[in-house]
């Protein structure tokens, strides 16, 4: 797609999906996978036996995210087929062999990330999802039944489970699968290595006995085994059946070559310097916490899919800090359905920032509000600079820049790896004085507590702040990406972490092999009857 790829919008609803059907029947939702073969996002390729590609996650996505906000009643989530004999054969092969490398790992990226998002809802939602595998289950289509709680297999001497992408594509299962058979379903390591290398999947009892799905159940009883297993599920959930949902309506945005706009984020682009600039405005307004989650998720989306040479981001804030404040401490303290999924979509909003191939840069001048769970933005930052004096274009004003931290800095938003930012920040110290300091934090003082990379006084803030963004462009953007991954995650190793440090860097490099995509290669030679030609020589 390296000369045809749009400009791709993650905003859609049920009414305009072309590849999922969304049926709800009170405390269960059915998500129902029905590709339409010509509905790719892209041309150049047909979505035959239920594959997807992008346009599928979004839909996904969306619908996940629906179930969440607007139907607190769905207390399990069941994700099957509506074609026959046939759950999903994965990701589009002609689709990935014609994408080109950006899009490609942007594409693992999102997907990985709306997996996880099941999973989420699953831990902290009360919304179980199944899998009911009702037909041959390959390569992604596995991996999003890997993403559910519980997996029901269809057990007709036909359907199998299969990673088929080592021995068929020679590239690896991207979205989770390798590491879910092991650290998830806890499959024996020498048992995931033949599993993985057999492009025939394994079906029936076998894959029960391997650990591969829960259960198998012949055709005749299947629907029925799924809906007691769905049930089963719905009655561990503590999910309201009586709350009224909140719509997701479309968000307000404003799109040229400048920018983008929304009600409370601002993205602002400089090409030059190949950066982009994003303000978040602080309001008090009972759907700020929602609508700011909202704008911000969409926004990451759009910049990480169609803005890929603007590799900084600068992170601004403005308005009252005590307003942020007040909205925040509401919201950890609400108890109810609506506050649970409000912060976990922040925390989610968060971890896709953490894992965004860009270089994050926060500038906290006066007039700024990074307090609290707006000081997370800052900390998930790569570097934090801080203005010592009054406002650049207003020498004699007595405004200056503050932080001040809250309860959010420490638990309600973790990070992949399980710590919070300020952990991942001082890994290993003592953090007592941090959690109980309850005042602002002026300039000085956060470079001297180690909360900012340095403070410039205003005198010399233009000059430096330029310097660093200038620097930050004339470097490799692949050596940034990977550097910067590197240094965001430290301690703990955790199944999400090893998704997108581990199991996607190797799949991206894997991407760029000529093993993989080069003219003789498995991607490229995939369903043309000849056989890969590798470079033999391990590396």
């Amino acid at each position: 797609m390296s000369t045809d790829e749009p400009q791709v919008s993650f905003q859609t609803s049920p009414e305009r999906y072309r590849h999922w059907k969304l049926d709800l029947q009170g405390e269960i939702a059915y998500l129902r996978l029905d590709i339409a073969e010509d509905g790719g996002l892209v041309p150049g390729y047909e979505l035959k036996m239920n594959s997807y590609d992008l346009g599928v996650d979004i839909e996904l996505y969306d619908a996940t995210q629906r179930l969440r906000f607007e139907h607190p009643e769905v207390r399990a989530v069941v994700v099957t087929s509506a074609k026959d004999r046939n759950f999903c054969a994965g990701a589009n092969i002609r689709m990935l062999a014609q994408s080109s490398h950006p899009w490609k790992v942007n594409f693992c990226k999102f997907t990985n990330e709306t997996r996880n998002g099941m999973e989420d809802a699953t831990e902290h939602s009360g919304q179980t999802y199944l899998a009911a595998v009702n037909g041959s289950c390959a390569g992604g289509g596995y991996e999003l039944a890997l993403a559910c709680d519980h997996i029901v297999l269809v057990d007709d001497n036909s359907s199998a489970v299969s990673l088929p992408e080592v021995p068929l594509l020679g590239v690896l299962p991207g979205t989770g699968g390798l590491t879910r058979l092991v650290d998830k379903r806890r499959v024996r390591k020498d048992r995931a290595d033949v599993f993985a290398t057999r492009s025939d999947g394994m079906r029936g009892k076998a894959a029960v006995q391997w650990g591969l799905v829960d259960e198998v159940v012949p055709p005749r009883r299947f629907d029925e085994a799924v809906r007691e297993r769905a049930l089963e599920a719905a009655g561990r959930s503590a999910r309201p059946q009586d709350a009224q949902g909140v719509e997701l309506v479309p968000l307000q945005r404003e799109i040229d070559d400048a920018g983008i706009r929304y009600q409370y984020v601002e993205a602002a682009y400089d090409r030059e310097l190949s950066l982009v600039t994003i303000t978040v405005r602080a309001a008090d307004s009972g759907d700020w916490p929602l609508t700011v989650t909202r704008e911000l998720d969409d926004l990451i989306l759009r910049l990480r899919a169609n803005e890929t040479e603007l590799g900084t981001w600068v992170f601004k804030t403005a308005g009252d800090p005590d307003s942020v404040l007040a909205r925040e401490n509401r919201l950890l303290n609400d108890d109810s359905w609506l506050g649970n999924e409000i912060r976990h979509y922040y925390k989610r909003v968060l971890k896709r920032l953490d894992v965004t191939s860009r270089s994050l840069i926060a500038l906290i001048e006066p007039g700024s509000c990074f307090v609290g769970m707006l000081l997370e933005l800052a900390l998930a930052c790569d570097r934090q600079y801080i203005l010592d004096g009054p406002p650049i274009d207003d020498e004699d004003s007595d405004a200056r820049a503050s932080i001040r931290l809250s309860p959010a800095n420490f638990g309600p938003f973790p990070m992949g790896n399980g710590l919070t930012r300020i952990q991942s920040r001082f890994y290993g110290e003592d953090l007592t004085r941090l959690s109980e300091m309850d005042k602002p934090v002026d300039a000085a003082e956060a470079a001297e507590l180690g909360l900012v990379t340095e403070a410039f006084d205003d005198i010399d803030w233009p000059d430096e702040i330029r310097i660093v963004l200038e620097g930050r462009a004339s470097l490799s953007p692949d050596a940034l990406t990977g550097m910067e991954a590197n240094h965001r995650f430290v301690g703990p190793e955790t199944l999400e972490t090893k998704i997108f440090a581990r199991l996607t860097a190797w799949q991206n490099w894997i991407f760029n092999r000529p093993n993989a995509s080069g003219g003789e290669g498995a991607l490229r030679r995939y369903g043309t009857g000849q056989k890969a030609v590798f470079d033999r020589k391990r590396v």
